[in-house]
């Protein structure tokens, strides 16, 4: 006899009470309540794999606000003093990732706050031009089970992860409601029309009202897609060369090597590419933008599962020895840019990125005659770093920049065809060939 069968004749031969029987029934609705929610969980972990796993999507290197403010040639970026803070206004910030899937999560910085950061209500939808959104996208978004969040100085937050579909270069639209006055510090520069400025809380809204466009953007720093499927991270690390025209990325050679690698048949697994480039950066010394050695454990071994990153810096510390010797510059001895400090602090990024299974592709420093940085000790510092970068038997590939884009005829210029008139950054044509020019192999590995 089964232990159900010896339980029916318990309780038919027992003489139970009509209170007994109320218990009894109890047991048994709390016991069918019980195995609901265990089928439910069972449910849940069949659609969401073990091995699924979050992914950086799309990602951004920040910026200090003030140090931008402080900046003669950036500081009309930041508008009037009196109109550096947010006062109970909805942002809504539109990217485009670079990896397909059905749910993703948000991550806010207040890497350079000094006070705590409060946000009162975010949500995430499907970006349908400007500062609309599809309303059967939008999505609240959570913060440990909370609509709000409180991030303290220095430290960031990932919300949880909601369900939402989204598609390699689709645009998404992320809007965070601030309900205190919050004032400018973490930010990063973008194309116009990457965000937008509303009144009141509008988080929710399919359409901000009398949204305002903003020249840059704040807070949002990442999206990541949760994936069981296997997929390599690439983090483009470098200077305005690698964060394209308006730090924006619109035309970069990141964003056309992401295009390059969906269109790619020979692609064995999903390849997500991140744009990790700040204008004016240096790799030794602080410019715009922390240096290069301080903030890549950050900004490139920081993103979620990254499995490569692409390295291009130097050109600004080569350059910066243009101008030491000019009225209000100085350069401290120890900061003086040589060969050997360059190739040694490009050596650091290759072993803490090997120290964390990262694969590194270095690229060779372009050409930048005719331009400011083009003086004859420049240039000899320029061609030991590449004679440095081409010689590494320790890395997994080198990207000869300086070949693809410098002019057949004048070695020491920028190919006129790849010339963006400064003599110093590529124009579009530049960027595909330097996106071109990457071998799609060495990031299959």
């Amino acid at each position: 006899m089964n232990l159900f069968a010896r339980w029916r004749a318990v309780l038919r031969d027992a003489a139970f009470s009509p209170a007994h029987w109320m218990v009894v029934l109890g047991l048994a609705v709390l016991l069918v309540g019980v195995q609901a929610v265990w089928a439910r969980q069972a449910e849940q972990a069949a659609r969401q794999p073990a091995e699924a796993r979050w992914v950086a999507g799309w990602a951004v290197a920040a910026l200090d606000f003030r140090e931008l403010a402080s900046n003669p040639f950036m500081a009309s970026m930041g508008g009037a003093p009196n109109m550096r803070a947010f006062h109970a206004q909805t942002l809504r910030q539109v990217l485009q990732p670079s990896l397909d899937g059905e749910r993703v999560r948000i991550r806010f910085s207040n890497r350079f706050g000094k006070t705590p950061l409060r946000i009162a209500a975010a949500s995430v939808a499907l970006s349908t031009g400007t500062d609309a959104v599809s309303p059967a996208s939008l999505r609240t978004l959570r913060f440990g089970g909370r609509t709000t969040a409180t991030i303290a100085p220095g430290a960031e937050a990932w919300s949880d992860g909601v369900a939402l579909k989204v598609e390699a270069g689709q645009s998404v639209a992320v809007s965070l409601y601030l309900d205190r006055t919050t004032p400018f510090a973490t930010m990063y520069l973008m194309g116009a029309g990457g965000g937008w400025l509303a009144k009141g809380n509008a988080v929710m809204a399919p359409k901000l009202p009398k949204a305002a466009s903003l020249p840059m953007n704040h807070i949002v720093t990442g999206l990541d897609v949760l994936t069981a499927q296997p997929v390599r991270t690439v983090v483009a690390f470098g200077d305005s060369i690698t964060a394209g025209g308006g730090e924006s990325g619109t035309g970069a050679y990141p964003d056309m090597l992401a295009t390059r690698l969906r269109d790619s048949p020979q692609a064995a697994h999903e390849v997500s590419v991140i744009n990790a480039g700040i204008g004016g950066n240096r790799l030794l010394v602080d410019s715009i933008g922390p240096n290069g050695l301080s903030r890549f454990a950050r900004d490139v071994l920081g993103q979620s599962g990254v499995t490569h990153a692409i390295v291009l810096l130097g050109t600004n510390d080569i350059g910066r020895a243009a101008f030491g010797g000019l009225p209000g510059v100085e350069v401290a001895p120890h900061e003086a840019p040589t060969a050997e400090r360059i190739t040694g602090g490009l050596g650091q990024l290759v072993k803490q990125a090997r120290a964390k299974g990262v694969k590194v592709l270095l690229g060779t420093v372009p050409p930048f005659g005719n331009s400011p940085y083009g003086t004859e000790a420049n240039e000899a510092m320029r061609e030991a770093v590449n004679r440095w970068v081409r010689s590494r038997q320790d890395v997994d590939g080198v990207v000869d920049f300086d070949a693809v884009l410098r002019d057949p005829a004048v070695p020491r210029q920028l190919n006129p065809t790849f010339d963006s008139g400064d003599h110093l950054h590529p124009n579009r044509a530049g960027h595909a060939a330097m996106a071109a020019a990457i071998d799609l192999r060495e990031l299959q590995e």
